[in-house]
């Protein structure tokens, strides 16, 4: 099975041989090898979707997306939940890793209109970190945090402070871009996210903070509640720095995604320990909603797959992942032959996702429900689904926002799958009469858009709302309950709720590290 680590994470994150530059990330931006944001920023990105990355595959384990194959041994805490200090270490220290090169952006630009564009991305990109890392150890290293040798014990803020902070520095982020001279824009070099487009970058500090705020608003107070006029996502937000099948030694690598889950850039087969939970797959095969475009779309052996259980020891060799390639991966081919499909798994040329555009859109939606958009529900719902589609069904080559625009076929695959699943409100929002109804539909819709893409977010949707829901009966209950059948966990659904603190803090930051911490019962401050 596949365990994060920040070597992983790190190494993960190389690429092209004509962006080598981006190849080495610094670990001390008091001293850095690299020496000015128009560096720095690119390097910093491409990390942060190798960290996103990893964070998927822990939220799909947790979250009903992926189970154990047969034949395999080993998982441990995944089945338990009985998470050692080390589960999260990796996510820990590649967060604050990352993090430290984008506050030596800022460092290094506050104040300077000229590189305002540069300040005002990596703002945008500080809070898109600081918010999974509050979502997964809740009060952390905020305030006193990223001053290098200056504070080597940085105290820990409370998670609902953090939040609304984190909404005020992506406000600060689109000042800066709009203060910002046109002396030194951000060029498509150095930017493998929106290839200089700075609305594009507003858009997404928007749907960042509209996030934080649908996430945190009935918990905390948010000193400022609007957007700026650039409006929302309409594009996926995707990373491709250049990821290439690429011969050895050359200094290219594929999609960390892709490295993880379907073959190295040698073609040699990545990870046959997984296969899809039949939770989620009840979500496609009729079980609880039908779904056969998107369902072919992801799966390699759609319909019939091995799926399981999480937790469900089956006997030696049986629902075992596909021979060929991941379960993940819907195209043709072996070894270095694989890709150029649509789906999840596209290509090892794939970009890496930090945001779709379906997921702002469902969350534009549930701010349309709670008052605090004035747009349409029923619109921004239904925009979701197409925006789903439409990510699913394009190629592997993704490389700038502008090559992602809906298209007719989505649209209408989409008009179809609602069409098919009209009486349920899960589909047709228009039968979601009451506020749950209606927000059980968003999340759901979400979980499914969300499938093995990020599944980090569909795990905190789900500890926020409680949807999609799940049964409290675990046991030969594949479809109704996402838990492990080995789960310790004492809560009613059979979960966790959190990741434990790192043991590198409780071995150097020890006076800080909040005591009395439980996996089990301790939840994160927005949590249900």
């Amino acid at each position: 099975m596949r365990k994060i680590s920040l070597v992983i994470i790190i190494t993960a994150s190389l690429f092209g041989a004509s962006c080598k530059k981006y190849l080495n990330i610094n670990t001390n931006p008091n001293s850095p090898t690299v020496t000015n944001p128009q560096l720095e920023l690119p390097l910093a990105i491409v990390n942060a979707a190798s960290l996103t990355s990893g964070m998927n595959d822990y939220g799909g384990q947790t979250v009903g997306y992926s189970a154990n194959a047969g034949g395999y041994g080993g998982f441990g805490a995944s089945w338990t939940y009985d998470y050692p200090p080390s589960q999260g270490e990796g996510f820990w220290d590649a967060g604050y890793q990352t993090l430290e090169n984008f506050q030596y952006i800022i460092n290094a630009t506050q104040g300077d209109n000229t590189n305002g564009n540069y300040n005002g991305a990596a703002k945008i990109m500080k809070a898109y970190i600081f918010q999974m890392l509050v979502d997964e150890f809740g009060d952390i290293p905020f305030s006193e945090a990223l001053q290098g040798g200056a504070n080597f014990r940085p105290k820990y803020d409370s998670a609902s402070t953090i939040y609304p902070a984190l909404a005020s520095m992506i406000d600060s982020g689109i000042a800066a871009i709009n203060a910002a001279s046109s002396a030194n824009p951000i060029v498509a070099q150095s930017d493998p996210l929106f290839q200089g487009n700075m609305g594009m970058w507003k858009q997404f500090g928007n749907s960042l903070k509209l996030r934080l705020i649908i996430r945190a608003s009935a918990a905390v107070t948010f000193p400022n509640m609007t957007f700026s006029s650039d409006g929302f996502l309409q594009q996926d937000a995707i990373v491709n720095p250049g990821y290439a099948l690429a011969q050895v030694g050359s200094g290219t690598q594929v999609s960390p995604s892709w490295n993880a889950w379907v073959t190295s850039y040698s073609g040699s087969k990545s990870n046959s320990a997984w296969v899809p939970a039949t939770f989620v797959y009840g979500f496609y095969d009729g079980t609880k909603l039908s779904d056969p475009g998107r369902g072919a779309a992801i799966y390699f052996g759609w319909p019939k797959d091995s799926i399981n259980q999480l937790g469900a020891t089956p006997p030696a060799n049986t629902l075992t992942s596909p021979a060929v390639a991941g379960a993940w991966y819907s195209g043709t081919g072996s070894g270095t032959g694989l890709g150029n499909a649509i789906g999840i798994m596209k290509g090892p040329n794939m970009g890496e996702p930090l945001m779709l555009m379906a997921e702002s859109d469902f969350l534009q939606s549930e701010a349309d429900v709670r008052g605090i958009l004035s747009q349409n529900a029923q619109t921004d719902f239904n925009n979701g689904i197409a925006a789903s589609f439409n990510y699913l069904e394009w190629g592997p080559g993704l490389k700038s926002w502008n090559e992602g625009a809906i298209t007719g076929g989505a649209i209408s695959d989409a008009a179809a799958y609602q069409a098919a699943n009209s009486t349920s409100y899960l589909a047709n929002f228009s039968l979601a009469t009451t506020t749950a109804q209606k927000t059980e539909a968003i999340i759901t819709q979400k979980y499914i858009a969300l499938n093995f893409i990020h599944g980090e977010e569909a795990w905190s949707e789900y500890r926020r709302t409680g949807y999609p829901v799940t049964s409290p009966l675990v046991i030969n209950n594949p479809y109704g309950s996402m838990a492990s059948t080995q789960s310790q966990a004492t809560r009613p659904d059979h979960l966790p709720t959190r990741l434990p603190y790192p043991a590198s803090e409780a071995a150097t930051n020890a006076s800080n590290v909040p005591q009395g911490i439980s996996i089990y019962t301790t939840t994160i401050f927005w949590a249900h």
